[in-house]
């Protein structure tokens, strides 16, 4: 109808079927590689023949789409869509007539299919009647109709787990539970004979029809770039509006967005087609001014003046405008019925329940999408539900969860207990346990305090500073009201406790421990509250149930429940976080049952070049490796400062009893006590539990401030960390048959990963060396030399040296080799302005690096500001990746914590000592005198007695066994250092000799300025090329997945904004920090008796 339209020519059709082809063939590929993925993380088990009978059934699509439909009009081809629907209302029927309840949506489903019956009825009868004698026509109408219905084939799995489930045919059921534990096979096998299918018959109808392929080759340039452009787009939109329903759906927009728009799309392609025709018919009428014509003579003019053929290709409207009103109501009763029928047959769907982030696997029954006709396809499969009218359906996310905040403290300062007692009083009132409105969790906080106690000469053993500390902060927080709240005093085994009720009702207990009693350090509090919590509160009454009587089998699946929904949430004593940040990890937790643990964002916080490098690290690691390790395998490291974990995963075989395990080796020192929640994380993975992360998740802890501090922090973490990769890779094969989320492709990844970071000291030197090569222009084995003897002489001496002297010589350097990397990257941007040219190896490095560091900024908006810290980061590459390599090696060893071995803060030692002491007899009348209660544990004692006797009694100071463990640690750091070191050694002789014969073995590259002319050569020896692609490929699989982990971070993030609770935001926050103070009615109390 338009004059800028064009029409293939007759010759030319084999380009649009081709183009058919692939839109068809596109989603069944994709199908396939997903399939392919998802296969390498399970073991995929081979289906029954009866099962893959089945599947062949649905593989019909390209009948209708490449041999029907080109010979109907283009309305006709998208209302008759619509009519796929008619096998899922036929098994909508069947499902409801099996279910035997009153569903409300059994005669929706019946009318649904009566309609789509209709529709065919009088589509057929509208063609018959056109044209009796045209059997070719006859022939297309019965392909389409054929062919539509056997493509409502694809749907039939929807239906089939609903009739399974309440089916007495033992055929029914064994053939869903094939067909769901073959899944990645059936999907692999569908998508394949789909291809092939679609191939097959695009293959065969163009020589019947008596067309040639050669016309595909022949096609003018132009024309070839607008069908690719044309077929390009389809693809990307069909690919795209996929992925935006899921999303819609996700983020609790099912109606409005994605119901209510694919309802409507089949209308306004019709609109969009028939509207302009008409006015463009209009116009030509006009132009001809009064002269009488009708369409007919309308679409002739239009078509012989263009040489294209008005009957096939072309819009049939005369069917809409000047046909017989009869059977223009027929035509158009067609339409009606078959789009009625698809609204029907998804009425449901306005009723669906749907949780936030809810599961692709749980929204949509197959992988698959239809690009043909991608909105049908859409709503059929998306899951389908028995509606009954009274009992709504239960979702596993709908339980209500117990979470236990467990915090550890030692050490901190004042501020740093503010921030943490401030967040869970927040949690308090977000999630008030009185009179509370929402009940998705409740929550009790259990504070566990290491080395509490110290000896007061006369009066037995009191809090120390640092406990005492802690009481202030609780006092201050309650500064603004007017009572004391509820407490109770225990004296317990372990030292003591404090139970306080917070002013929403839920409580916070603090347990002091006496290292004198219990054992100290955190990986203990830790083993502590893991039998306390899910050992004591959680089973101890199923067992006085069972003891009583009650039918085993109801409370083993009551323990499990409670098991599957009770959660802990780790924390160290500084951690600050918002409640919406726990929420996001309860949603992961909740909404994917094989999710042991989940972490966040974790934020450091400080001022300092030292905090400053930390926060672009941190913020590194959590943008690039941790997304990577989250999309393609699991999280590798759960932190403890802030992460949630499922109480199912650690009351799993293997992992709370082995968690418990007293440290034996000298190994054991090293993976279990210097890296406790990698450990932890490590034992999860192994028994199948996947672990996530949550980048909306934030949360705020103090980082090291001080240079030794830091290091000390690091010589922890990085032995600890390399002994529990070598643990999982040492475990690959048991792992990745376990574990559904990890794979041996995964596992590759971590392996090159740990190789890079065993290699990183030798890479380091031969950074510098190429830097002192480059700004001294000196010859490359002696800048290698050059760069090699500093390392090796600070590792000497990092043998004979105090750790402290070590440190101090590692800040020197630091500082030389500081001043040598900002030196030499001044000089390889200079030297790229110079040459005009960035295609030189050191320039791509930089270069890509920087736009994919700025770029992962942008997509991080609230924190881009961190880029700026890249800076630092990179002048402290040396400090960071070869002398702290060395220090952390060379003092395998010391196995001390190394960080908060500080004295308390001295104003805050003054105002507690402003405090008076209280005797016993003081303490027992002034807890009368404000009605609180002084209790001992009566039940508990002799749980906590068993406990101690088993794990937590404190260490005997054996020096003789000491002597011995440290002799073994010496042992230990020897093996390990000389494997270390002289893996690096033979990767600098490897390099050092390349260069020696660098004409004979150098790869070399061309060197293109900006005007793509080649200005020289650059040489590269193979190793460090083979090297440099790894890490590329490494970098660009976390860059690839990062975005992808970004997407889902948004969906989840607007999904919560959209459902929880809108609160009103108070005129000023009752729990900001003020003034340090001293309230002696709480401080007084605390003074707990043995």
């Amino acid at each position: 109808s338009n004059e800028g339209t064009q029409t293939l020519p007759d010759d030319q059709k084999p380009v649009a079927l081709l183009c058919i082809g692939c839109v068809l063939i596109a989603s069944s590929l994709l199908l396939f590689l997903k399939s392919v993925w998802k296969a390498c993380y399970k073991t995929s088990k081979f289906p029954k023949k009866t099962t893959v009978a089945l599947f062949v059934a649905s593989t019909s699509a390209a009948i209708l789409t490449i041999v029907a439909m080109p010979h109907l009009d283009i309305v006709t081809n998208v209302t008759i869509l619509n009519g796929i629907a008619i096998l899922s209302a036929l098994l909508q029927i069947i499902a409801q007539c099996m279910a035997k309840e009153r569903n409300r949506f059994l005669l929706p489903s019946i009318t649904a299919f009566i309609l789509i019956l209709l529709g065919y009825t009088l589509f057929l009868t509208l063609y018959i009647m056109k044209n009796p004698s045209d059997t070719k026509m006859a022939l297309w109408v019965g392909l389409a109709v054929g062919g539509s219905l056997l493509v409502s084939f694809n749907w039939w799995e929807n239906y089939i787990r609903v009739i399974s489930e309440h089916s007495k045919s033992i055929f029914i059921q064994v053939f869903y539970k094939d067909m769901r534990r073959c899944e990645n096979m059936l999907n692999i096998f569908s998508s394949l004979l789909r291809i092939i299918v679609t191939a097959c018959v695009l293959g065969a109808y163009v020589p019947l029809a008596k067309m040639d392929w050669d016309v595909v080759t022949s096609i003018p340039r132009r024309q070839t770039r607008i069908i690719s452009i044309i077929i390009g787009v389809q693809l990307v939109s069909s690919a795209l509006c996929h992925w935006f329903s899921l999303s819609a759906c996700k983020m609790h927009a099912l109606r409005r967005c994605f119901i209510l728009p694919l309802y409507l799309a089949s209308l306004s392609v019709m609109v969009l087609f028939i509207v302009p025709v008409i006015v463009y018919y209009q116009d030509y009428r006009i132009s001809l001014n009064g002269t009488s014509t009708n369409f007919t003579n309308y679409c002739s003019v239009v078509v012989d003046g263009r040489n294209t053929n008005l009957n096939v290709f072309s819009i049939n409207i005369y069917l809409w405008l000047n046909f017989p009103l009869y059977l223009g109501l027929w035509s158009s009763g067609s339409a009606v019925s078959w789009w009625l029928g698809l609204v029907l047959a998804t009425l449901h769907l306005w009723y669906l329940t749907v949780y936030r982030i809810e599961r692709t696997q749980d929204l949509f029954i197959r992988r698959l999408y239809e690009g043909a006709f991608i909105e049908q396809s859409l709503l059929l499969n998306t899951r389908f539900d028995i509606q009954k009218r009274k009992k709504k359906r239960i979702h596993k996310a709908s339980e209500p969860a117990m979470i236990y905040l467990c915090a550890t403290m030692w050490h901190e300062t004042y501020d740093e207990m503010m921030n943490i007692i401030i967040s869970i009083f927040r949690l308090d009132k977000y999630r008030p346990k009185k009179d509370a409105k929402v009940k998705d969790f409740t929550f009790d906080t259990h504070i566990y305090f290491d080395d509490a106690f110290e000896n007061v000469e006369g009066q037995g053993r009191h809090l120390n500073e640092y406990a005492k500390t802690l009481v202030n902060v609780l006092a201050e927080v309650y500064r603004k009201l007017e009572k004391i709240p509820d407490q109770k005093v225990i004296r317990t085994p372990y030292g003591g406790r404090l139970v306080i009720t917070m002013p929403h009702g839920n409580q916070i207990t603090v347990h002091f421990k006496d290292k004198e009693l219990i054992r100290h350090k955190k990986r203990w509090s830790q083993v502590m509250y893991l039998y306390y919590l899910l050992g004591w509160k959680l089973m101890t009454k199923y067992y006085r149930r069972w003891d009583k009587g009650e039918n085993e089998e109801d409370l083993k699946e009551q323990i499990q429940k409670e098991k599957h929904n009770t959660y802990l949430l780790a924390l160290d004593g500084d951690t600050d976080f918002q409640p919406a940040a726990v929420m996001l990890l309860v949603d992961r937790l909740k909404m994917y049952p094989r999710v042991g643990a989940a972490c966040g964002r974790i934020h450091p916080t400080g001022s300092g070049p030292a905090v400053w490098f930390q926060k672009f690290e941190y913020a590194i690691s959590h943008w690039l490796q941790k997304t990577a390790e989250h999309m393609i395998g699991c999280v590798l490291c759960s932190p403890g400062c802030f992460s949630l974990f499922r109480a199912e995963a650690l009351m799993d075989d293997n992992v709370m009893k082995r968690y418990s395990t007293k440290s034996s080796e000298a190994s054991h020192y090293v993976q279990y006590d210097q890296g406790e929640d990698r450990w932890l994380c490590t034992l999860l993975l192994k028994q199948g539990w996947r672990v996530e992360y949550n980048a909306a998740s934030d949360a705020y802890t103090n980082a090291p401030e001080e240079f030794k501090e830091l290091y000390n922090q690091r010589r922890r973490w990085g032995p600890s960390t390399m002994a529990n990769v070598a643990d999982l890779l040492g475990a690959t094969t048991a792992i990745c048959k376990r574990n559904s989320s990890m794979s041996k492709p995964f596992m590759f990844y971590q392996l090159f990963n740990m190789i890079s970071a065993i290699l990183a000291p030798a890479t380091i030197c031969l950074l510098i060396a190429g830097s002192l090569t480059f700004v001294l222009k000196i010859n490359a084995s002696l800048a290698l030399v050059l760069a090699v003897v500093p390392p090796a002489i600070y590792l000497g001496l990092c043998f004979k040296l105090k750790p402290d002297t070590q440190i101090t010589i590692a800040a020197i350097l630091s500082i030389i080799y500081a001043f040598l990397m900002l030196v030499v990257t001044m000089a390889i941007v200079g030297s790229m302005v110079a040459d005009q040219t960035i295609l030189t190896p050191s320039g791509i490095f930089i270069v890509a690096m920087t736009i994919i560091y700025i770029f992962t900024a942008v997509m991080h908006p609230q924190e881009a500001v961190l880029v700026f810290y890249g800076f630092l980061y990179i002048i402290c590459i040396p400090s960071a990746y070869l002398l702290l390599t060395i220090y952390s090696m060379t003092n395998l060893n010391n196995v001390s914590w190394g960080t908060r071995e500080t004295k308390p803060d001295p104003k805050t030692v003054q105002a507690v000592a402003a405090a008076p002491q209280m005797t016993t007899q003081k303490v027992v009348l002034l807890l009368a005198e404000h009605l609180k209660e002084f209790v001992s544990l009566q039940d508990e004692e002799v749980f906590w007695t068993e406990l101690q006797k088993k794990y937590l009694e404190p260490l005997v100071n054996d020096k003789d066994k000491q002597k011995k463990m440290s002799e073994e640690l010496k042992n230990l750091r020897n093996k390990i250092n000389f494997a270390f070191f002289m893996v690096n050694a033979l990767w600098l002789v490897a390099t050092f000799t390349l260069q020696t014969f660098e004409d004979t073995f150098s790869i070399k590259i061309p060197k293109v300025n900006l005007q793509l002319e080649v200005t020289g050569d650059i040489t590269i020896d193979p190793i460090g090329f083979m090297f440099i692609l790894g890490f590329a490929l490494s970098v660009a699989i976390q860059f690839f997945t990062m975005l992808i982990h970004r997407m889902s971070t948004l969906i989840h993030y607007v999904a919560f904004l959209g459902t929880e609770p809108l609160e009103k935001k108070p005129e000023k926050d009752t729990y900001r920090k003020g003034k340090k103070v001293i309230t002696t009615k709480i401080t007084s109390t605390i003074v707990i008796l043995q």
